[in-house]
């Protein structure tokens, strides 16, 4: 196939991702179906295969995670959490973005860090802090937590991925990722909270914040407080549900760490994905059957729809790269080979350019690690670049940016006052 096709296939991929992120939702996904359409019938390229068992994984972590919001269970830690920030209101700036990341860690999505926000502004605001401090940080910690959860799509993904490529004759376990990922984003969560903590000028020192405040109306909005957590009484439930997520999420770990605990199928002891997808699933169940949950609500939570975008989104974006990069394989490994293994950190520029158009760290890994190993990537380096799946920091276009920004009724984290 000549260099010209292989560029308008990458141009068709292009288009399709740039304009399914501007329209946002499940229309990633769906508009890599516009692409399929064009590159196999009008140049015939055979369709390649879709993600299944990374799918699969997906839907059972999402299932799982969603009932347990829907439980109340994740309430249990975020009490836990608010009692901690405001206890130690003077370091909210380093603590703050660490709550985030971990909660992210926990729950395998950062869109937890939503319940957070008003709690951080909160404590910054009455402690003289700026909350565009703690409030920036915690924003960007919630997503670099990602590669650091054991049930987040893209860390599954990762792992599913990594799983299928032996190092010396053994295979790359779940357990190997995560000491990896874990170690290095915390460093990265504790360089990005430093460096947050200086940013810009003091409350009593920013003369246009205290001209906005000297208005009582004003004053009364900025300094409006936020109910806490601490008030709001637990039930028994909520306790339950938590200590079974947790108590899952420790049990896969566990056998991810000991591979002889794993039921022997096939010769083989059974893969990690599929031991992911049991206990994930059985999470869910024994969540339903041992607490009050409303099986309704599960599918109507911002973790369930978040999900379910996710699913989409990789199985459409997963199966049109893949159509066109098993085409253009061999052409490929010759042209990039060479290369990526006298530059192996060109491969962490690419992922994080993707993940900038794509908008999600699952979608990035899933277009781009397949291609990385297939052309010769050590595993090593691309467990050691998984961070770079995180580019969509670069501009404030992600839902936890926004909603950073709309939380921080003093307008110190878009640099302006808001309007009177």
């Amino acid at each position: 196939m000549s260099s010209t096709d292989f560029l308008l296939e990458l141009a068709i991929i292009l288009a399709c991702l740039v304009y399914g992120t501007r329209k946002g939702g499940v229309a990633l996904g769906l508009l890599s179906g516009i692409g399929l359409v064009i590159l196999v019938f009008v140049f015939r390229l055979s369709p390649g295969k879709p993600p299944v068992d990374v799918i699969l994984t997906i839907i059972a972590v999402v299932a799982a995670s969603a009932t347990l919001q829907a439980s109340g269970g994740l309430e249990v830690v975020l009490r836990g959490v608010e009692k901690l920030l405001r206890r130690n209101p003077k370091f909210i700036s380093v603590l703050a973005p660490f709550t985030t990341c971990g909660l992210t860690m926990v729950c395998g999505t950062g869109h937890v860090v939503y319940t957070m926000l008003p709690i951080i502004y909160d404590v910054a605001i009455r402690n003289g802090i700026r909350p565009e401090r703690p409030m920036a940080a915690s924003a960007v910690a919630s997503q670099m937590g990602i590669v650091a959860s054991p049930v987040s799509v893209a860390m599954v993904s990762l792992a599913t991925f990594l799983a299928a490529i032996p190092v010396e004759g053994a295979a790359i376990d779940f357990i190997t990722v995560l000491s990896i990922t874990i170690p290095s984003t915390l460093v990265g969560v504790l360089i990005v909270s430093i460096f947050s903590g200086f940013r810009s000028k003091e409350l009593d020192d920013d003369k246009r914040f205290q001209a906005y405040i000297a208005d009582p109306d004003n004053w009364k909005r900025v300094y409006g407080e936020t109910a806490p957590l601490e008030k709001k009484q637990l039930l028994p439930g909520q306790w339950i549900a938590m200590g079974i997520f947790i108590g899952a999420i420790m049990v896969v770990s566990m056998l991810g760490a000991i591979e002889s605990l794993r039921p022997v199928v096939d010769g083989k002891p059974l893969s990690m994905v599929i031991t992911i997808q049991i206990f994930m699933l059985l999470a869910g169940a024994l969540i339903i059957l041992f607490t009050e949950t409303d099986p309704a609500a599960i599918a109507r939570n911002d973790v369930f729809r978040a999900g379910m975008v996710a699913v989409v989104a990789v199985f459409g974006v997963a199966w049109m790269a893949n159509t066109v990069f098993e085409a253009n394989l061999e052409d490929v490994k010759i042209a990039l080979s060479g290369l990526v293994e006298a530059q192996p950190w060109t491969y962490a520029i690419a992922l994080l350019m993707v993940s900038r158009l794509v908008n999600s760290q699952a979608a990035a890994i899933t277009a781009m690690v397949p291609l990385a190993l297939s052309i010769g990537v050590a595993p090593g380096y691309v467990i050691a670049f998984a961070a770079a799946s995180y580019g969509y920091f670069i501009l404030p276009t992600y839902p936890s940016d926004l909603a950073a920004i709309q939380f921080d009724l003093s307008g110190t984290a878009y640099r302006q006052i808001p309007a009177r």
